[in-house]
């Protein structure tokens, strides 16, 4: 099953994140590992918010990536929300 995490940030994100960068992208190599997380970035021009692409059998996987992420943590995300996506097309089925 694939997820969509969809997050929402502080305005500055880009400078506010510094002293968390580290810590979040160490716990997204976590998932990445266990091929749990395929895609994750933030948006462009402006960088607002992210999105994340999860395949995994068990939603709490995501909600404990959200809950352990250094920038939810840190109040950087203002709003999150996981999204189940049915995908029909490309290379990753």
């Amino acid at each position: 099953m694939y997820y969509i995490l969809f997050y929402d940030y502080v305005e500055n994100i880009i400078e506010r994140r510094t002293p968390f960068r580290q810590a979040h992208l160490a716990l997204t190599e976590e998932y990445v590992h266990r091929g749990e997380l395929l895609l994750g970035g933030a948006y462009a021009d402006p960088a607002d918010g992210a999105a994340l692409i999860f395949k995994t059998e068990d939603r709490s996987r995501v909600e404990s990536f959200v809950a352990n992420d250094p920038y939810v943590r840190n109040r950087l995300v203002t709003g999150w929300r996981i999204r189940e996506w049915t995908v029909v097309v490309g290379s990753a089925l």
